[in-house]
């Protein structure tokens, strides 16, 4: 199976989007309530419907861009939030884009990306932050052992692929997952 832009395509057409909860992600929902500074660069990769994208604009953060290559998905945001600016919205590769951001925020990314290109993954993400930035979110603390997405990992598996680029703040389960994933989620916030 190949893994691309129509494989999304028809996943999101025919709403088969089972890691897609109808709200933000309560870890990240907590961690940006307790942002104070308006000005933040904020990139959301492959953010699907997102609700965490609209979150923080909503807040104030607008700054925040979303970004993902799936025409469905940006649609069925765009019919969600209207009034989003369409200067915020990226529809790209991410492997392809280029900018610069104070914060990027990871819900479910990781795992769609194959782990042949996880380092590769890492890489960008080192790329795209400004000196001092922050990679924050939550991974999956296990294998899922699929041919498709979500493809999990171990902690040390994340180690080894920031271990050269970040600096470990935090890196833990989760207390404030939901229900059907407590236990199962990392809490990260990795530094530039």
């Amino acid at each position: 199976m190949q893994i691309n832009k129509s494989y999304w395509e028809n996943l999101y057409k025919n709403n088969q989007i089972g890691w897609d909860i109808g709200y933000p992600s309560t870890p990240l929902k907590e961690y940006i309530d307790q942002l104070t500074n308006k000005e933040l660069n904020i990139l959301i990769p492959g953010a699907g419907n997102g609700y965490e994208a609209e979150y923080l604009y909503n807040k104030g953060f607008t700054h925040t861009f979303y970004l993902d290559y799936s025409t469905e998905a940006l649609k069925s945001f765009k019919n969600k939030y209207p009034d989003f600016p369409n200067s915020n919205i990226i529809t790209d590769d991410f492997f392809e884009h280029t900018g610069k951001y104070d914060l990027i925020l990871e819900l479910a990314f990781f795992t769609s990306v194959i782990p042949e290109e996880r380092e590769k993954l890492a890489e960008k993400i080192f790329e795209l932050l400004k000196p001092g930035g922050k990679y924050v979110g939550v991974f999956f603390n296990h294998e899922f052992k699929l041919n498709e997405p979500p493809f999990g990992a171990m902690k040390e598996t994340y180690l080894e692929l920031i271990k050269d680029k970040f600096k470990v703040k935090i890196f833990e389960i989760a207390y404030n997952s939901i229900k059907p994933r407590a236990g199962r989620e990392l809490f990260f916030i990795f530094e530039k």
